[in-house]
């Protein structure tokens, strides 16, 4: 049994904040008392730049592996198996692998441009895809947790047993690229660097379940005192639990872009977006955050639809049971109550879960990540996000 968290009321005062809203981070930042903040980012980050997610029962990467004869979609990560059936992943490798494929999004945008005020204190990341890197981190900022395709190693070196690789050597066995599979140890770096955290002035959070562990443990590692932000669709973790968590509820890029814009950033993070990923991908990641957002209104609908018809239902059976007129009264309060709620429940997701900023963001549900998932497939979104949004709405 764990231990249950307590969650702060309004009337709590902050620590460290003037008052716990985005308004007053930016104001926290522009005072210049920010001056090592710590990331932590998961898929939600990387899903406008259309990398596949993988159990989407007709798209995800597993379906399109299934006609590779494998025991299990997940063995694809499994290490035993790579040593004796390595195919299936490098055919999976080619539909992650980031090159020219996929360009980074406004949020990484943003991250390069803390990195380059000499904000960024130190990145950590359950992402596999090197967007960051693209976008223009430098690589001593950053902490890939799960790995990623950055670099490669031989698992099983040619030189023999307790031969060491050496420089010039060429690779007799299998050559991987350095993500965590299951059963794997995650890098030295993660653990060497965790403490970072505790230094940190500002704590952003973006995109991540926080359910895989120990990754989802190190926002816990601030200082009590010390603001932590969450840009995510759900709220997450501890966050709610300490006096200076600020919660942006919706997509991970519509929050950074108003964040930016009230630090004052907003011209510069989108003139430096534009420049890297160019005018026609960042239209393609807009447009594809309009059509999601139609998406999820048509969903939001029809659960609206679909819980009003059970409602209207059970009040016809509580009104037809109902033997006197007292009777029925009682039968119909709780249905009443009901519907108010279900009203209430639709008109709060179009303000808290659907915020799409002003070029037509969306919210993405946020990457549920279950028990049996690798560490790599927290770097890349999953199928599950429907049902995070139904959970979400709900």
């Amino acid at each position: 049994m764990g231990q249950e968290q307590s969650y702060i009321d309004d009337d709590t005062p902050p620590l460290t904040l003037r008052e716990r809203s985005l308004t007053a981070v930016a104001d926290f930042i522009k005072s210049g008392k920010a001056r090592r903040i710590v990331v932590m980012t998961g898929a939600g980050i990387s899903t406008a730049a259309g990398i596949p997610d993988f159990r989407s029962p007709t798209t995800g990467l597993y379906a399109n592996l299934s006609a590779l004869n494998l025991p299990e979609p997940e063995a694809v990560f499994d290490l035993s198996f790579f040593r004796q059936n390595p195919q299936p992943f490098y055919v999976l490798a080619r539909e992650l692998y980031p090159g020219a494929r996929y360009r980074p999004t406004v949020s990484h945008a943003f991250l390069a441009l803390l990195a380059r005020r000499g904000l960024l204190h130190m990145l950590f990341t359950q992402n596999i895809d090197c967007l960051e890197r693209a976008a223009g981190v430098p690589a001593e900022k950053i902490v890939e947790a799960h790995g990623s395709f950055a670099g490669q190693r031989c698992i099983d070196w040619g030189g023999g047993d307790g031969a060491e690789e050496g420089e010039g050597e060429v690779c007799g066995g299998l050559v991987k690229p350095d993500i965590v599979f299951f059963g794997e140890a995650l890098p030295r770096a993660f653990f060497e660097l965790s403490p970072m955290t505790k230094e940190a002035d500002l704590v952003l959070v973006m995109g991540t379940s926080l359910q895989v562990h120990p990754f989802a443990g190190l926002p816990n590692m601030a200082e009590e005192e010390t603001p932590r932000v969450l840009f995510n669709l759900e709220q997450v973790g501890s966050f709610g639990t300490r006096a200076d968590d600020v919660m942006v509820l919706g997509d991970c890029d519509a929050g950074v872009r108003k964040l930016a814009e009230e630090i004052g950033w907003k011209d510069e993070l989108e003139k430096a977006w534009r420049e890297l990923v160019g005018d026609e991908e960042a239209e393609r990641q807009l447009q594809g955050a309009t059509k999601r957002v139609a998406a999820l209104h048509d969903e939001v609908s029809k659960l609206a639809e679909e819980v009003d018809e059970v409602l209207h239902i059970d009040d016809k059976e509580a009104r037809h049971g109902a033997g006197d007129e007292g009777d029925q009264e009682v039968a119909e309060t709780p249905a009443a109550n009901h519907a108010e709620d279900t009203k209430a429940a639709e008109g709060g997701l179009a303000t808290k879960a659907v915020e799409p900023g002003a070029e037509g963001d969306t919210i993405l549900p946020a990457v549920d990540h279950s028990k049996s998932q690798s560490p790599v497939e927290q770097g890349v979104g999953t199928g599950d996000d429907k049902a995070a949004t139904e959970k979400a709405v709900l």
